[in-house]
């Protein structure tokens, strides 16, 4: 049986990973070994960034709606409530959204959570 010689897959798996690792400093952008780990390291923090990102986003759209209710006489809690119970089925994004584009909406939706 013939012999397999691996050299150009491996020389084309090698280009491909030293194109990733390009603007990184040092042997990280230079040298197989550190840009294999560099890349490894990258790779999990861009996942666990993906996740983070998610929890970021309802954050920044809490805070926001507090601001607004808290402008309209209402905590954000109490803003959330009243409109469970009034039956409005906005999502934080969506309120977070109204409320910075369009504050009279916002207000009409407060007065609804008062009520409510």
């Amino acid at each position: 049986m013939a012999r397999v010689k691996r050299g150009v897959a491996a020389h084309k798996r090698h280009k491909r990973l030293l194109k990733s690792a390009e603007g990184r400093r040092g042997t990280r952008s230079k040298l197989i070994k550190p840009a294999r780990e560099a890349q490894l390291h990258a790779m999990a923090y861009a996942y666990a960034g993906r996740k983070q990102r998610k929890r970021q986003m309802r954050a920044l759209w809490i805070v926001r709606l507090n601001a607004a209710a808290r402008q309209q006489g209402l905590t954000y809690g109490r803003l959330i409530s009243g409109l469970k119970q009034a039956g409005v089925t906005l999502d934080r994004k969506v309120l977070a959204d109204i409320c910075v584009r369009d504050p009279i909406t916002f207000a009409r939706i407060a007065e609804v959570a008062k009520a409510g």
